[in-house]
């Protein structure tokens, strides 16, 4: 019961990044929610598996350090499409966060904390691949409804959503930074 708990803990980042990048785009295909969720899954599914490889010889250094990608990554990623909103054009011209280097690196910023929860299975010597897929899973269907969900949103409040989307980006970096230096 309590690796549910993680993931679902672990999911919350990505299912608030997936919301925002509903709301950033003017329709939502099937294909692309389910290719934008299955990458925020399986990097999830990922980086549990990577940190509790790497634990013994690199922990320090990257619980030293994520916090800070996560926040330039989100505040960087939502700072652009709060600018994109008023640059000129209509909202069918936004920047589609659905592919390519946008999409992974959304995708390595809200899973940085699963990176962590790998070290720890490791220092606490837990099995990895199970938890890894639970994880996967969960923030696979978690990032599905936020960005279903968002995109609905979207529709009708129109090119504000944007400016919403990067201001949900920007808090969820801020929220990270916070939380990992008030530790």
């Amino acid at each position: 019961m309590d690796i549910v708990l993680i993931a679902v803990a672990l999911a919350m980042d990505a299912f608030a990044v997936s919301i925002s990048i509903g709301l950033s785009q003017k329709t939502i295909p099937f294909r692309t929610a389910f290719r934008t969720s299955l990458n925020f899954g399986s990097f999830q599914f990922f980086m549990p598996v990577i940190g509790w490889y790497v634990a013994s010889s690199f922990s320090k250094y990257i619980q030293a350090f994520d916090h800070w990608i996560a926040f330039f990554l989100l505040v960087g990623i939502g700072g652009k499409m709060i600018i994109e909103t008023f640059e000129e054009g209509d909202r069918s011209n936004s920047k589609d966060r659905t592919k390519g280097l946008a999409l992974v690196m959304l995708s390595i910023a809200t899973s940085i904390d699963a990176l962590a929860v790998g070290v720890a299975f490791a220092f606490v010597d837990r099995t990895i691949f199970f938890p890894s897929v639970i994880i996967g899973i969960v923030a696979f269907g978690f990032s599905y409804l936020g960005i279903k969900g968002g995109a609905k949103f979207g529709k009708l409040l129109g090119k504000k959503t944007e400016i919403l989307g990067g201001i949900i980006l920007i808090f969820i970096g801020v929220k990270i930074l916070i939380e990992h230096l008030s530790i």
